[in-house]
């Protein structure tokens, strides 16, 4: 018998979910093949839009358009599978990409880069089950606290995001330095345990999924372990041949050595995990040319800024390398070949079998 993940009336006959990735990693096809396999399959919504027209002109509508366009159709792929998408709370308008994630029908949000303090106030009266990211027992306890407070509900699900993650990370450059890995399993078992108060009091189970260096089977059951429902990870599924991002891209994954796993400055002000490449050696002013601000974040000045992020992660996932911001897991370099969806899943399911 294998364990599953119960999220409300939702269930996933793996307890896996796929983290979001973006610009353009995590779209439609990848999401709606996880789903299809027993996981739950998370579109990114960050620049969802980038290759249709009119994006240029107007990202913002075109991105909420897209939204839809993805969720239908990895809904179709899934075949009755859990789909759901991350929305950043940075985003600019982030409660039109709420809304039109659940005018579509996405069957989950998980919401990060800030705390999703509003998110209860944008699915009301639909079914769109929603998750915050929280890194620490504190941010778990003020969201848990504020939605408990304000909209008298708890989280759906909780996501414990540590800091062996791809991409922006919720922790200071110290805290990378000093965290320890028992130190911050200490933390996780903080957070189940908020989670438990609230369940407790709601009489409806919080489950909590860890992510952040998630990459194999060993890696959930020692998350299970831990307390944990299941995982978060989205390393792991770039080097799918369902995945969708460039050929180039998922090479640079497998190409990747330790070593090529680095932490850089963001121009969001974050730090964030990427792989080494002629990109993040380049020096600020060789990368610093003129750009047309895409309208991806609430918060961000372009005349202080070296770079446009967006452009960055939009060149990476196309393959244009050199002038391309390639975000990753810890783990990145354990990936040796290409893979497909179904049998990274099936690895999982051998490890949620109860023993």
């Amino acid at each position: 018998m294998s364990r599953i993940l119960t999220i409300g009336d939702l269930t996933a006959r793996i307890p896996v979910i796929q983290g979001g990735m973006g610009v353009g990693v995590s779209l439609s096809n990848l999401a709606g093949h996880v789903a299809k396999c027993g996981g739950v399959g998370i579109i990114s919504t960050a620049q969802i839009g980038y290759q249709e027209p009119g994006f240029d002109a107007n990202p913002i509508e075109t991105n909420l358009k897209a939204i839809g366009k993805h969720i239908r159709k990895a809904k179709e792929i899934a075949q009755g599978g859990i789909v759901g998408v991350n929305i950043m709370v940075a985003t600019k308008r982030y409660g039109s990409y709420v809304q039109a994630a659940v005018k579509a029908g996405a069957d989950l949000i998980i919401s990060g880069a800030g705390l999703p303090t509003l998110l209860p106030s944008f699915v009301e009266k639909s079914k769109t089950k929603i998750a915050p990211i929280v890194s620490s027992v504190k941010s778990a306890s003020v969201i848990c606290k504020l939605w408990d407070r304000k909209f008298k509900r708890c989280p759906d699900l909780v996501v414990i995001e540590g800091p062996k993650a791809g991409g922006h990370l919720g922790f200071s450059y110290e805290e990378l330095e000093t965290i320890t890995p028992e130190g911050y399993e200490e933390e996780i078992q903080g957070i189940i345990k908020v989670a438990g108060q609230y369940s407790e009091k709601y009489g409806y189970h919080i489950p909590v999924v860890v992510a952040g260096g998630v990459y194999d089977g060993k890696d959930l059951r020692h998350a299970l372990r831990l307390g944990a429902d299941g995982v978060q990870a989205a390393t792991r599924f770039v080097t799918t041949y369902e995945c969708d991002a460039s050929e180039a891209y998922k090479q640079a994954y497998i190409q990747a050595k330790k070593e090529d796993i680095q932490i850089v400055k963001s121009p969001v002000g974050m730090p964030g995990r990427a792989i080494r490449n002629a990109f993040t050696q380049k020096g600020q002013e060789e990368r610093a040319a003129g750009w047309k601000c895409h309208q991806c974040l609430e918060k961000c000045n372009q005349k202080d800024i070296p770079y446009c992020i967006t452009d960055a992660l939009i060149h990476a996932v196309e393959g244009d390398l050199e002038h391309g911001l390639v975000f990753c897991g810890e783990n990145a370099w354990k990936a040796e070949k290409m893979e497909h969806v179904g049998e990274i899943m099936e690895e999982f399911a051998g490890s949620a079998e109860m023993r």
